[in-house]
């Protein structure tokens, strides 16, 4: 499970991270995403903080699988929040679907090392 875990990390870590520099760096699609989605562009902002901090967890996480858990839980939450705006926006599927399969991805990777957890820095 070990070698699964990695190559799935590696997808969330390479797609959050993605994301998350298109979204702080204020890309032409992320800002109009975010006016299609009637949310302010700070929020854009805090969003993009949020993944990079998740992608950046699922990297240290190759050594310390306890990070894996937790980057996985915040890329998944992160995930939930942007599925329910697409859903707001009535979105079709195929613009939803992407969040959706990051998710999942990412709620499996945190299953996969939730056994890890209690060895978090302060969890112990």
């Amino acid at each position: 499970m070990d070698i699964v875990s990695m190559v799935l990390q590696a997808v969330l870590g390479l797609m959050f991270l993605m994301a998350a520099v298109g979204k702080i760096s204020g890309s032409k699609m992320h800002v109009e995403n975010f006016k299609k989605w009637r949310l302010p562009q700070w929020f854009r902002v805090v969003t993009g903080i949020v993944e990079l901090v998740g992608a950046a967890a699922m990297i240290v996480g190759f050594w310390e699988q306890s990070w894996a858990a937790v980057g996985a839980l915040i890329l998944g939450v992160t995930s939930i929040g942007g599925i329910l705006t697409h859903i707001r926006v009535k979105d079709s599927l195929k613009q939803t679907f992407p969040i959706i399969f990051l998710g999942v991805v990412s709620f499996v990777v945190f299953f996969l090392n939730v056994a890890h957890l209690s060895d978090f820095p302060g969890f112990n």
